[in-house]
């Protein structure tokens, strides 16, 4: 160790060249559980799989007219990598075979991030967090489960049980107001849910605990972000 403890100031910047903060990391949803918090309160947690993300394009004011990163993250098998995506890859001299990008606007950027892992710096525990993935789907539905109509009487002759029921008027207006709450699909969209806490982290076996529920399905990606309400 160098002298005066500058040993150490060394290695924490060495460590500090491999990787780099950002707002926004990318994991998959391994399914819910349930902890005991210190008191013994009973908490439900979502547990997310840790994967790796990679800065693999780093997008600048002067060649693309606004400040972003890309990261690569979504481990497969290196024969399900297109070209295209091993060019990216290989530019960013990223050994592991991903699949799945996105980016992140973020001011001030650096180019000497390509290539770097993102850290969980910013995920520890007791932050508060927005957390987007895709909700479930759920097939075409009526408007009782989609939009918790009640629906008519069920018996006695009715023959109003669990349809839509009257979607208009008469000759005016004479067509059906945009927005008319109506079957279809339900679910498989990109939503949010917003201010939840991250109860855990555990770098050593790789998982983030997060209190309550998040959307999507079992082995699903989640994009994990700072609260912006915080």
């Amino acid at each position: 160790m160098h002298p005066c403890g500058q040993g150490d100031a060394v290695e924490e910047v060495m460590s500090d060249k491999t990787t780099v903060e950002l707002p926004t990391y990318f994991g998959v949803k391994a399914g819910m559980t349930r902890i005991f918090d210190d008191n013994g309160n009973h908490v439900p947690v979502t547990v997310i799989k840790l994967v790796k993300n990679f800065i693999s394009q780093v997008k600048t004011q002067a060649t693309d007219g606004y400040e972003a990163y890309q990261v690569a993250y979504g481990e497969k098998r290196e024969k399900l990598v297109n070209k295209p995506l091993k060019g990216i890859l290989a530019k960013a001299k990223i050994e592991t075979p991903l699949t799945r990008y996105s980016e992140v606007r973020i001011e001030g950027v650096n180019s000497e991030d390509l290539g770097k892992e993102v850290s969980l710096d910013a995920f520890p525990a007791d932050t508060y967090i927005d957390v987007t993935g895709i909700s479930k789907g759920k097939g075409f539905q009526g408007v009782i489960k989609r939009h918790n109509f009640s629906g008519g009487p069920g018996a006695h002759g009715s023959k109003f049980h669990r349809t839509t029921g009257s979607i208009g008027n008469r000759a005016t207006p004479g067509r059906v107001f945009p927005g008319k709450k109506m079957p279809g699909h339900m679910g498989a969209k990109t939503t949010t849910v917003q201010n939840i806490k991250i109860q855990e982290l555990n770098l050593e076996k790789g998982y983030l605990l997060i209190k309550g529920s998040v959307p999507g399905a079992k082995n699903s990606f989640v994009k994990i972000s700072k609260s912006v309400k915080k």
